[in-house]
């Protein structure tokens, strides 16, 4: 077992209890959240098989390299996890965004600034479509599946982004990450990385059954416009 495979289901900081919101007073409403996020990844999952048949065949058909993509990311209580994803980059793509870089310096800061960029060099033509959908993201639904995910919450994030969340980590890992969260719905990439934060932390502030399906509701409308999808 290497030291990823290690790290995984780790934690990696406790929580002080003077943060623990979510868990500490919506008990119940924690139990109806994980009903439903059963039953919505068992339904999708079910709906969605022919279409992701669809999509795997052109990612394997398009460029070389596996159909799905495993990414460590930082959990509920700050255990790490492998979010999965249908793979919308190539192999090499760290060492295409370099050279991009190397061509226009000032992208490296706006990508140290949103974590993204427009007409990423990285992404396959596939890959392209099925982002600019968020078709990329239903591999996920297994992750909501098996307990990693929820169908709404913060968005996972990278081990090596811990530092851009300062003080919000504490409120962060109160809950499961989502597919989904309010970010997504009120500017997606047109945010900067600090503005998502402080959007996760207002959700999970401010969590309630009626927000989750509000936001729910809210991403079928921004999926379907392609609002601030690249």
């Amino acid at each position: 077992m290497g030291p990823l495979e290690r790290a995984v289901d780790r934690p990696i900081i406790n929580l002080p209890l003077s943060h623990r919101h979510i868990s500490r007073s919506r008990p119940w409403g924690l139990t109806i959240k994980r009903l439903l996020d059963v039953i919505g990844a068992i339904v999708g999952i079910i709906v969605i098989s022919p279409i992701a048949g669809i999509i795997a065949l052109a990612i394997r058909l398009n460029s070389p390299g596996p159909i799905l993509y495993q990414q460590v990311r930082v959990g509920k209580e700050g255990r790490l996890f492998k979010m999965l994803k249908f793979r919308t980059m190539f192999e090499n793509g760290s060492g295409l965004l370099e050279a991009e870089f190397d061509k226009q310096p000032e992208l490296r800061a706006r990508f140290l600034n949103y974590q993204k960029i427009k007409a990423d060099p990285r992404l396959t033509y596939i890959g392209r479509i099925i982002r600019r959908t968020s078709l990329d993201e239903l591999p996920q639904l297994w992750n909501v599946l098996i307990g990693e995910m929820s169908l709404v919450g913060p968005r996972p994030f990278l081990p090596e982004q811990r530092a851009l969340y300062g003080a919000s980590f504490a409120y962060y890992i109160q809950a499961l990450p989502g597919i989904t969260g309010l970010w997504q719905v009120s500017g997606r990439n047109s945010l900067t990385f600090r503005e998502r934060v402080l959007l996760d932390e207002e959700y999970i502030k401010g969590w309630s059954t009626r927000l989750d399906f509000s936001i729910l509701l809210r991403t079928i409308v921004v999926v379907i416009r392609g609002e601030g999808a690249y």
